[in-house]
């Protein structure tokens, strides 16, 4: 059970192995949400995410016999790490089955700390499945991500840590998967002071903790669809479901267009780089019901590809109106390009690619098209400069690809 002296000992025991993340106060999120939001950094972590903490406390409760026959699990990534690190430091093999869409870096930092490493399953559930086989064939122990009471206990630390920092919050928001996360916290955090509120965050295209909330028992959903792959379960743990249950006070779900704000707002403002899962607890600032709170929100970890990375900064600054696209049909005579580039730079724009197509039309001396890629300070600004291209002239159309918002 979640009890408060496994929570101590678990604490005793990651004291002086992983990462004290202090908090952090954000001004800018302050002033968005009109909370005092302060960010508990645990993609600063031990392997990057807070799963080494439950990684570590359930393996030191196993018996030699257990640790003996060896370690399997499955994970999208930073359990994997985790059971890793600790299986390493302990001496012990092990064996992670990972989905076959697992970023690269979480799969290459797995092996660097020694495990063992399949990538097989299009998901978590089907990887879960593999690992649970392997264990049962093999004799390896298993150790689950988050439907374990002992995992839970190591994740629930992170309550001490913000209590330590910020005696006086009022609001927790925790990142939702399967369940572990939220349940150690969320316990830990009644028993330390049953005032403080506590709100679960989880995708929409991903929301198993609400559907079985709803249904008061766990509820396995046909698909999942977010880019938040950490967080990606179809069914939530049965063990700890009882324990979200009891202490979890409400559960915000947020679209994946969200998460691309997020990421570039704590990237420009923090200067870090959280995966989207992470991500969750910032979005959902936005959809908080009070006002001058103590705000903690935990950022669950920071594994990121660089492609993934890439592909968030671009579609967040195309979303932003910072990035876009016009198309526009130009006289094929010398000097028209040149009165495109100079109408762009007279209203501050800064064009970084441009694609002359000579044959949109059989009739080249009626027309050319010009696509115009540039960098904007915005939304307006975008406007300002569509209008600029109007009024001189030109039939300017925006490439919808390219343009998500108006």
């Amino acid at each position: 059970m979640l009890t408060l002296d496994r929570f101590r000992e678990a604490r005793a025991l990651l004291s002086g192995v992983i990462n004290e993340t202090s908090l952090m106060y954000s001004p800018y999120f302050s002033r968005i949400s009109g909370n005092q939001v302060y960010l508990k950094p645990e993609n600063m972590q031990v392997t990057g995410a807070y799963k080494v903490r439950g990684a570590m406390y359930k393996i030191s409760t196993l018996t030699d016999e257990e640790k003996a026959k060896g370690l399997v699990t499955a994970s999208a990534g930073n359990h994997a790490q985790g059971v890793a690190f600790a299986a390493q430091r302990s001496g012990i093999e092990a064996t992670i089955v990972m989905p076959t869409t697992t970023p690269l870096v979480k799969v290459n930092n797995t092996k660097d700390y020694g495990a063992k490493v399949l990538l097989q399953g299009e998901n978590f559930d089907a990887s879960a499945a593999i690992a649970q086989q392997l264990s049962e064939e093999k004799g390896l122990t298993y150790v689950h991500p988050f439907n374990d009471t002992a995992v839970a206990t190591g994740q629930g630390t992170i309550a001490y840590e913000i209590f330590k920092d910020l005696p006086d919050v009022e609001v927790i928001l925790i990142p939702i998967g399967g369940g572990g996360l939220a349940a150690g916290v969320s316990t830990l955090t009644k028993l330390l002071n049953p005032g403080v509120k506590v709100i679960g965050v989880e995708p929409v295209g991903a929301a198993s903790m609400k559907a079985a909330l709803a249904a008061g028992k766990p509820v396995t959903l046909p698909t999942v669809d977010t880019i938040a792959d950490g967080v990606a379960v179809r069914t939530v743990g049965d063990q700890v479901l009882p324990y979200i249950q009891q202490n979890l006070d409400d559960i915000i779900t947020i679209h994946d267009e969200e998460l691309v704000s997020a990421f570039l707002d704590v990237m420009e403002k923090h200067k870090m780089i959280v995966e989207n899962s992470g991500l969750l607890t910032i979005a959902a600032l936005k959809h908080l019901d009070c006002r001058d709170r103590n705000v903690v929100s935990i950022l669950s970890g920071g594994n990121m590809d660089v492609i993934t990375m890439s592909s968030l900064v671009q579609h967040g600054l195309v979303t932003r109106g910072r990035v876009f696209t016009f198309s526009v049909l130009l006289p094929d005579r010398p000097g028209e390009l040149a009165r495109v580039a100079e109408i762009v730079a007279e209203q501050q724009g800064n064009i970084i690619k441009l694609d002359h197509n000579q044959f949109v039309s059989i009739n080249r001396q009626h027309a050319v098209e010009l696509r115009v890629t540039l960098e904007a300070f915005g939304h307006d600004h975008k406007r300002q400069i569509l209008q600029a291209m109007q009024q001189a002239g030109y039939e300017v159309t925006l490439i919808p690809s390219y343009n998500l918002q108006d």
